[in-house]
C-alpha cells in the first residue's frame, strides 16, 4: 500500500519506491531507501509528516503515494 494509507504512528517498512529515476534518486538522498522504516506522523489533506532515521520530512501526497510500504 502507498505510505499515504498507512496508519497514524505505526511503523512501516519500505518495500519499493515507484516513479522516475530522477524521483527515486530524491527520495533516496532523503533516506527513503528499500528495508527502512518509516513512521507517519501526521496527515493533514493527504500530505504527511513522516518520521524516517529520527528526521522529521514532509511529503505531499504525489511523493508520498510512490513510496510503497
Amino acid at each position: 500500500m502507498p505510505l499515504t494509507m498507512a496508519k497514524t504512528g505505526e511503523p512501516n517498512l519500505i518495500k519499493k519506491i515507484t516513479g522516475k529515476d530522477e524521483t527515486r534518486r530524491f527520495l533516496e538522498s532523503l533516506g527513503f531507501v528499500v528495508g527502512e522504516q518509516v513512521t507517519v506522523m501526521s496527515e493533514i489533506a493527504g500530505n504527511v509528516i513522516c518520521r524516517i532515521k529520527d528526521t522529521r520530512i514532509a511529503l505531499d501526497k504525489s511523493m508520498a503515494n510512490r513510496i510503497i510500504v
